[in-house]
């Protein structure tokens, strides 16, 4: 770390991106160890001092950065049994608000969470409950897609050839570990314009898409198995998909009450996903 006596004598906006990426830093590393070393704790508390002197602050910004300083210097006395919570929310804190400051927003991909390696002994699938990404474009909505299936106990996702790539850092950033553990797999044709749908993808599944026009998710009756179709954030689900979907179950739409009267594609499909488990989980 730059030594700090220079980084105070820093220009003010260099001073405040040089502390930001060394809370940001102490932030990542907290959350893989679990801990601060004294030497580090004691560099943060000093340097939060310096910074909660800062004029420049509004009150509200000084008084959250006395509080982290406050909650990473009582961490020197007890390193071992420091609230992990209140150490990492604080610098959490400081975090954004030095970027902030500074003019710098972070994307909703870039923020730091917990994650690692998922335990795929752990994860309960519902065995047939598959969804089809179409045209997905966005890889952070893929990788929230992703993270909304597994949570939700999908067992196999499949992509359209245009869906954006799971593997993608951002897609990887926002399905935090579940592309890895949750089957998936990309379909070389469009399944409802080939001459020949894929052998055991679509041919023998209910299939129902996610979109407007369609019954009120409360009076929807999820399969046992099958397949949700979600379409893409501008055009939505293909007609080709939906003419499929119409002659199996049809469609499901959830109601909204605002005058934009829509919502993201990944906030959606997660609030379907959630209704369709709360129904398997009960047969």
């Amino acid at each position: 770390m730059i030594p700090l006596q220079k980084l105070i004598k820093l220009p003010r906006s260099q001073k405040l991106r040089k502390a930001a990426k060394i809370a940001g830093e102490a932030e990542r590393r907290f959350i893989v160890t679990g801990r601060l070393e004294a030497g580090e704790a004691e560099y943060l508390g000093r340097m939060l001092k310096s910074l909660a002197e800062d004029e420049g602050f509004s009150p509200a910004q000084a008084e959250a950065l006395k509080t982290a300083q406050t909650n990473i210097t009582a961490a020197l006395d007890s390193i071992d049994h420091a609230d992990e919570t209140q150490i990492r929310r604080g610098l959490n804190a400081v975090y954004h608000l030095l970027l902030a400051e500074t003019g710098t927003l972070q994307a909703d991909w870039d923020f730091i969470e917990a994650g690692g390696s998922l335990d795929p002994s752990k994860r309960r699938a519902f065995v047939g409950m598959q969804v089809y990404l179409e045209d997905i474009r966005s890889p952070f909505n893929v990788g929230s897609m992703f993270r909304a299936a597994e949570s939700f106990g999908a067992e196999k996702v499949w992509l359209s050839p245009l869906c954006a790539d799971p593997r993608h850092k951002r897609a990887q950033r926002t399905a935090m570990g579940c592309v890895d553990v949750l089957p998936w797999q990309r379909l070389s044709l469009d399944p409802f314009a080939a001459p020949e749908i894929p052998a055991g993808a679509f041919s023998e599944e209910s299939l129902f898409a996610l979109e407007t026009g369609g019954i009120p998710l409360s009076e929807f009756s999820f399969p046992p198995r099958g397949i949700l179709i979600a379409g893409g954030e501008e055009l939505g689900v293909s007609p080709g998909a939906l003419a499929a979907a119409d002659a199996s179950l049809g469609r499901v739409s959830i109601p909204t009450y605002g005058a934009k009267g829509s919502l993201n594609v990944s906030v959606a499909f997660g609030i379907v996903m959630q209704a369709w488990a709360e129904q398997l989980a009960k047969l």
